[in-house]
């Protein structure tokens, strides 16, 4: 029978890294709680010939109290798989906050292995733990390790599966005051039947803290056989039963480490020195901006154009250019010729051509959250967010999704709250994820040949397409936490912050790839159909009378239907049928508006050999830059792919709010395009007056009125249910 090893900890303990140390893994690693929000099963890679063990990476927890789905997932998995063995992995860089789960982990009764991960870090700054002496405190036995360096795995386990194979547990100590261990000890003797022996303290002081979960676990209403004790020890200490477990459970481990750690007096780490500025009240935004306009100038504006333009024109070009060659000389068809050289390559060829801008931007933002500043950012973002009714939590989410938007929904289940979460899901795919660099790249290279005052624009375009996608999730905030489905106080945000240190080579790299990967997955699936679907409808319609392939596009199916609807965008600035259909594409995939727009660009004669005219092909769809820029506009802020749509589905659990998202986020993405090129067309000199000019200034006097009118709710503002709850 395999040993069982739970591999336990903080989000930013390392716990994910030597999971896939021990198992040979390849799963996602980040400074983000959610990042492991389902448990995450492998076999031990090193184990001995013949002894088989299980190693299950748990999601990172702060504590065992069902608070967000993580906690539920990992409290639920401990207490009712029980596994035969606990590591806990305890970050020896901020051991103090680390040890909270350490000594709940022990009060289930399994037995437990201390990990004290990132040694090595501490030894550098001077730091001294007295390891033995921690141990006989705390009770289990403590091995030093560093996940990212691979020491002292190899003893961890071997100290794990010598624990699991004798089944000695030590009991925990009393660690609270006499008052509350005598109340635990009465709670015991009187616990349910079925309780085992080994967990009764745990349940004990659960029942104390009158744990919903457990309450209802065990059949318990909430006049039960333990309120009375509950209730004295809140009369006692005049606070709320959990508040005082938790302060005496500091106070206990603030007598551990002042007991055996020992720090060079008066000595700042490198990692304070940094945050003193990065995360400084008046600098740390600034620094945040300047950051990410660094990244995406680099990754969409220079280096990422100059290699993606060799992709395009010469790679993509080459193969299109030898591909129709063979094919002709082979005696294929026209029509198949076509949708070999024009479709297939040709659409997917336009996505392709710009994995080397997203790969370049991914490598960027993985090195920035793999050395720890990320995280820093949700703290600056939440003094920010906290303004207009969010908290850091909802933070994270979105800088997932500039990644991928469907691991940035699935974050949002690290909030408690149901409609800080809810307001999350809503507005999270507003963020550009990778899957719209692409679209951002053309239009930027569409809008710089459109006037001389959109060059300074388009050289731009990634960085500020950033900033609208943060600005429209702060004003989607604001105008519906005025509202009373969503009004309420943000959830408090705490959340440790790892040490500076160097990114792994490795790590970065995977993370690069993970992200890469699922864009060319998508790239040779979901953009192969829908090329085909896209050559087929622009190729085919009814011409002279009769079906078959057109020779004039205006006359292929997908005009009829994009020229059907185009009425609906002609006052956002892109009423022509070829914008709308790429934007209809787009609900597919986003990067099928790319490969639309290639598979369109280059059904016309004079472009078939010359792929690096795309940009100038789709020029002549825009009368001019301001609607070049409302089209993106439009595309950033709609609803987002079929994978992300169906994710919200998922996390919505109701079917009313998810159509009430979906409708949100087009009838927003509408209103903000229709300002964005009737306005600011006006403002520029490119749009003359008309009727649609004073319904714009309608839909922004309203914005504006939802935006600065009184909050309703104001003095209501009390924490709403946690969104836990609401799914039990």
């Amino acid at each position: 029978m395999a040993i069982t090893i739970a591999l336990a900890g903080n989000p930013n303990c390392g716990k994910t890294t030597m999971f896939n140390a021990l198992t040979g893994a390849n799963q996602y690693v980040g400074n983000w709680p959610g990042v492991t929000v389902e448990k995450k099963t492998g076999k031990l890679k090193t184990g001995k010939k013949g002894e088989m063990v299980d190693v299950t990476d748990l999601p990172g927890v702060y504590s065992l109290s069902p608070y967000t789905l993580e906690e539920v997932v990992t409290r639920d998995y401990i207490l009712n798989d029980r596994p035969d063995v606990i590591i806990d992995l305890v970050d020896a860089t901020n051991i103090e906050r680390n040890l909270y789960l350490t000594g709940q982990l022990i009060e289930t009764g399994i037995p437990v292995v201390v990990a004290l991960n990132m040694s090595d870090l501490v030894k550098k700054n001077g730091i001294r733990i007295d390891v033995a002496d921690l141990s006989l405190r705390l009770g289990c036995p403590i091995v030093e390790t560093s996940a990212l360096k691979g020491t002292g795995l190899k003893e961890v386990v071997a100290e794990a599966v010598k624990l699991a194979k004798s089944r000695q547990v030590k009991r925990p100590g009393a660690i609270f005051e006499k008052a509350i261990e005598e109340k635990i000890g009465e709670v015991c003797a009187n616990l349910p039947a079925g309780v085992p022996d080994q967990e009764q303290r745990w349940y004990a002081i659960k029942l104390l803290e009158q744990d919903a979960k457990v309450l209802e676990q065990l059949h318990l209403d909430a006049d039960n056989a333990y309120k009375p004790l509950s209730d004295a020890i809140a009369k006692e200490y005049d606070d709320d039963v959990e508040a005082v477990i938790t302060d005496q459970r500091y106070r206990h481990i603030q007598g551990l480490v002042h007991a055996t750690v020992k720090k060079p007096a008066g000595q700042m780490s490198l990692s304070d020195r940094i945050d003193r500025v990065v995360t400084n009240r008046v600098l740390g935004l600034p620094i945040f901006l300047v950051i990410m306009w660094a990244v995406y100038f680099i990754s969409v504006s220079t280096v990422g154009t100059w290699v993606t333009d060799w992709t395009n024109d010469t790679f993509v070009g080459g193969i299109q250019g030898m591909v129709g060659d063979l094919l002709t000389s082979a005696g294929v068809s026209d029509v198949l010729i076509s949708l070999v050289v024009d479709g297939i390559i040709g659409g997917v060829g336009a996505v392709l051509g710009f994995a080397p801008q997203m790969a370049i931007l991914f490598l960027f933002l993985s090195i920035l959250e793999d050395c720890g500043y990320m995280v820093r950012i949700a703290f600056v973002m939440d003094r920010i967010f906290r303004h207009f009714g969010l908290s850091g939590k909802s933070f994270i989410p979105l800088m997932i999704s500039s990644g991928c938007g469907v691991p940035g929904i699935m974050a949002s289940k690290t909030i408690e709250q149901d409609n800080d979460r809810r307001l999350t899901i809503m507005t999270t795919t507003f963020v550009p994820c990778g899957a719209k660099l692409p679209v951002i790249a053309l239009l930027s290279a569409v809008m710089a040949g459109q006037a001389t005052g959109s060059k300074l624009l388009a050289a731009n375009l990634g960085p500020v397409m950033y900033v609208i996608g943060i600005g429209a999730v702060l004003v989607s905030a604001i105008m519906l936490k005025k509202t009373k489905p969503f009004s309420g106080k943000p959830a408090p945000f705490v959340m440790e912050l790892p040490a500076y240190h160097m990114p792994s080579a490795k790590t970065v790299l995977m993370h690069v790839w993970e992200r890469l990967r699922g864009y060319l997955i998508k790239a040779g699936t979901i953009l192969f159909l829908a090329c085909v679907v896209m050559w087929f409808l622009s190729s085919f319609g009814f011409e002279n009378g009769a079906f078959g392939l057109v020779e004039d596009t205006s006359a292929s199916l997908l005009a009829v239907i994009g020229s059907a609807i185009a009425v609906l965008f002609a006052p956002l600035g892109f009423g022509q049928w070829q914008p709308v259909a790429s934007s209809i594409s787009g609900f597919t995939a986003k990067e099928a508006i790319v490969s639309t727009m290639g598979v369109l660009a280059n059904v016309s004669e004079d472009l078939v050999e010359d792929t690096g005219a795309v940009a100038a092909a789709v020029g002549t769809w825009f009368p001019c830059a301001a609607a070049g820029f409302s089209f993106l506009v439009f595309n950033l802020l709609n609803s987002p792919c079929l994978a992300a749509i169906a994710t919200m589905a998922k996390e919505m659990q109701d079917r009313k709010w998810f159509w009430f998202a979906i409708l949100y986020q087009n009838i927003f993405a509408y209103a903000v395009a229709l300002i964005v090129y009737q306005l600011g067309g006006l403002a520029a000199g490119q749009v003359a007056v008309n009727p649609w000019t004073f319904i714009a200034l309608a839909v922004l006097a309203v914005i504006l009125f939802l935006l600065f009118r009184p909050d309703p709710y104001k003095a209501n503002r009390v924490y709403a249910r946690r969104s836990v709850e609401a799914a039990a």
